[in-house]
């Protein structure tokens, strides 16, 4: 019995089951990058593995009926620079964001104005917004007051 490959019979037999088989894109992509390409690493980039773990823990961790909010602070950190300057931390990038909103009043009102913008458009709604002194209104689910509260519910959280 002759050696294996000695007279291209495994070549032959190579080439016979991958004509057998579909040919996926893949397949494709891991012969173009050579063998062990792959190896150890994961498809996932870095800023998507980050963005994903803020936007799992903000849809787990963050209170909100509507689910607004989470995906409003979710949009503002994916690709920013606070995110990639913490790829291997991203938790401390969200921890970071929210301090940095609870200490601006201004910044606070441009997200609850955003949250009011995608709860309206969400519920096919007229949004509301809060008026300088005056009270919200009662059907407003995202207030200065309660998105403050919120935030800071969950920035206890993350530092916990």
């Amino acid at each position: 019995m002759s050696e294996p490959g000695s007279d291209g019979s495994d070549t032959d037999l190579e080439r016979e089951l991958r004509q057998a088989r579909k040919f996926t894109p893949e397949e494709a992509l891991a012969r173009m990058a050579g063998p062990g390409a792959m190896k150890g690493a994961s498809p996932v980039s870095p800023v998507q593995q980050a963005e994903s773990a803020i936007g799992s823990w903000l849809r787990n961790h963050l209170v909100d009926a509507t689910g607004v909010l989470p995906s409003v602070l979710h949009r503002e950190l994916n690709g920013s620079r606070l995110l990639l300057d913490n790829l291997e931390q991203p938790l401390t990038a969200l921890e970071r964001y929210l301090r940095h909103i609870l200490a601006s009043h201004d910044l606070l009102n441009e997200l609850v104005s955003r949250a009011d913008v995608e709860w309206g458009r969400m519920m096919d709604e007229r949004p509301f917004f809060e008026r300088n002194g005056q009270d919200p209104h009662p059907d407003d689910p995202y207030t200065l007051a309660s998105v403050r509260l919120s935030l800071t519910k969950a920035l206890e959280q993350l530092t916990a």
